[in-house]
C-alpha cells in the first residue's frame, strides 16, 4: 500500500515507521481482542473474590519486576540504532543485567509479603505470590524486542504477541472447561511470560541470529547501567501509578472488590496501546523537525496532541454511553457495579493519551528529571487520594484518584516554566480550541 507523501516529511522513512506502527497497531489489537475474550470468559467461571486473588499478586509483583528490567530495553534500542555492530555484546550484556535484577528481586518480594501480611492478612497465599514473581526472571528475554524495534521490524512483533496471546487464552479457556482450581490460573499467568519469551526466542532465532553469540562485556555493562537508571525509576513509579489502587482496594476493602475493580479497569487501559504505537511512529519526524525546524517542531506537536484529544475523547464518549448496556449483557451480575468504574477510569485515558505525547517533548528536550518528578507527583495525589476515598466511596473513589491524578499529573508541567507553553498547548487541544481553529481555517479556504 502506498503511503501519501506529506510535505516535510522524507516519504521513504515515512513509509517505514508508518508501515511498522500498522504492525505494532495490529499487535496490540489483536492481543486487546483476545485479553478480552478470555477476561469475559473468566469472569463467568471465578467469583469476584477468586478475580480479586489472581489480580492480586500481579499488582503486588509488578513494581519489584519493573526495577528487575533495569530500563534498558529501550536504552538498548537507541543504542542498537547507533552502533549496530555491537548487537551480541549490547544484548548479551542487557540479558544478564536482567537476569541479575531477576533474582534479586525474588527475596524482596519474599521479605515485603512477609512483613504486609503479617500486618494484614492477604488473601492471596504466599505460594500465589512467587509463583508470578518469577515473571521477573524470565522477561529477561524481552530483551530480544530491542532487535526488532532497532530494525524497525514490528511484524514480528506482532506473530509473537498475537501467537502468545492465542495460546495463553486457549489454555485459559480449557482451564475453565476442565474445572481447574484457582491455583493453575496463576500458573497461568507465568506461563504468559514463558510463551512471550519463547516466542521472541524462536523468531530471533528463525532470523538467522543466535543468542549463543550473546556476550557479556562490563564496560556496556556499566555504561548501561550508568544511563538507564532513569528509565528503571521511571518504571517503578509507573508501576505505582498503575497498580497501587489495586492493592489499596484489597487492604481497604477487601478481594471482592478487587476482582470487581481490575475486570472493569483492565478495559480502560486496553486503550493505552494506541498512544504509545502513534508516538513510536511519529517521534523520528518530531526529532527531525526539532532539529531542522523550530516551526515545524511546535507545530508537528500541537497535531499530536490533537490527534491523542480526539481519538481518546471519542474512545471516552463511547465506552461511557455503552458501558452500563455491555456489563448488564455480558458479565454475571456480581460485577455490575464495575460499569459504573469503567464510565469514570476511561475518561483518564484522555490524559494519559496526552501524558504519552508530552512524554516525547520531555525525552526530546532531555528534561528526564521532570518526566520523573511528573510521575511521582501523579503516584502521591493517587495514593492520598485513594486513602480518603476507599474507604469512603468503595471502589467508585478509587476511579475518581485514578482520573484526576492522571491530569494532575499530565499538566503538572503548566507549573514549570520551560515546558509551560507545552502544558498550554495540551489545554488548547483539549478544550477543543484548535480543532475549531482548524475547521474555520478550512472553511475560510476559497472553493
Amino acid at each position: 500500500m502506498k503511503i501519501p507523501s506529506i510535505k516535510g516529511f522524507d516519504q521513504e522513512a515515512l513509509e517505514k515507521y508508518v508501515k511498522n506502527t500498522g504492525w505494532l497497531m495490529l499487535a496490540r489489537v489483536g492481543s486487546m481482542a483476545i485479553k478480552i475474550l478470555a477476561s469475559i470468559a473468566l469472569t463467568h467461571y471465578l467469583s469476584k473474590e477468586q478475580l480479586g486473588i489472581l489480580n492480586y499478586p500481579v499488582a503486588f509483583t509488578t513494581f519489584f519486576t519493573a526495577a528487575a528490567a533495569l530500563g534498558v530495553d529501550g536504552f538498548v534500542t537507541r543504542e542498537l540504532l547507533r552502533n549496530p555492530e555491537k548487537k551480541n555484546q549490547l544484548l548479551g550484556t542487557a540479558f544478564i543485567l536482567k537476569i541479575i535484577g531477576g533474582l534479586i528481586i525474588l527475596p524482596l518480594i519474599y521479605a515485603t509479603y512477609t512483613i504486609v501480611n503479617n500486618y494484614k492478612t492477604i488473601d492471596a497465599p504466599l505460594i500465589f505470590i512467587m509463583t508470578v514473581s518469577f515473571t521477573g526472571l524470565i522477561q529477561s528475554f524481552n530483551i530480544i524486542d530491542s532487535y526488532f524495534q532497532s530494525r524497525t521490524q514490528g511484524k514480528y512483533i506482532m506473530r509473537v504477541q498475537v501467537a502468545g496471546n492465542l495460546l495463553s487464552a486457549a489454555i485459559k479457556v480449557n482451564l475453565i472447561l476442565i474445572g481447574a482450581s484457582l491455583q493453575w490460573f496463576v500458573i497461568a499467568l507465568l506461563l504468559d511470560a514463558v510463551l512471550l519469551a519463547a516466542g521472541y526466542l524462536f523468531i530471533y532465532q528463525k532470523n538467522g541470529e543466535s543468542i549463543l553469540k550473546w556476550t557479556f562485556k562490563s564496560d556496556i555493562a556499566r555504561f548501561l547501567l550508568k544511563n538507564s537508571w532513569p528509565l528503571a525509576f521511571s518504571a517503578i513509579l509507573v508501576s505505582i501509578y498503575l497498580n497501587i489502587d489495586k492493592l489499596m482496594i484489597e487492604y481497604y476493602i477487601g478481594s471482592g472488590a478487587l476482582g470487581n475493580y481490575a475486570n472493569a479497569v483492565q478495559f480502560a487501559e486496553a486503550w493505552y496501546f494506541i498512544p504509545v504505537a502513534i508516538t513510536a511512529s511519529v517521534f523520528p519526524a518530531i526529532m527531525n523537525a526539532r532539529r531542522d525546524d523550530q516551526v515545524r517542531y511546535q507545530k508537528r506537536m500541537q497535531n499530536m496532541y490533537d490527534l491523542m484529544v480526539w481519538i481518546s475523547m471519542a474512545i471516552a464518549i463511547g465506552v461511557t454511553l455503552t458501558a452500563p448496556l455491555i456489563f448488564r449483557n455480558v458479565f454475571p451480575a456480581e460485577y455490575y457495579s464495575g460499569a459504573q468504574v469503567l464510565s469514570i477510569n476511561i475518561w483518564a485515558g484522555i490524559f494519559v493519551f496526552l501524558g504519552t505525547a508530552s512524554g516525547q517533548f520531555l525525552i526530546a528536550e532531555g528534561y528526564t528529571k521532570l518526566s520523573m518528578l511528573r510521575t511521582a507527583m501523579g503516584a502521591l495525589i493517587n495514593i492520598v487520594l485513594n486513602i480518603f476515598w476507599i474507604p469512603k466511596y468503595g471502589i467508585a473513589g478509587a476511579a475518581f484518584a485514578t482520573l484526576i491524578a492522571y491530569a494532575c499529573s499530565t499538566f503538572w508541567i503548566l507549573l514549570i516554566p520551560k515546558t509551560r507553553h507545552q502544558g498550554i498547548m495540551m489545554l488548547k487541544s483539549l478544550l477543543l480550541i484548535t480543532l475549531f481553529q482548524k475547521l474555520k481555517g478550512s472553511t475560510d479556504q476559497p472553493k
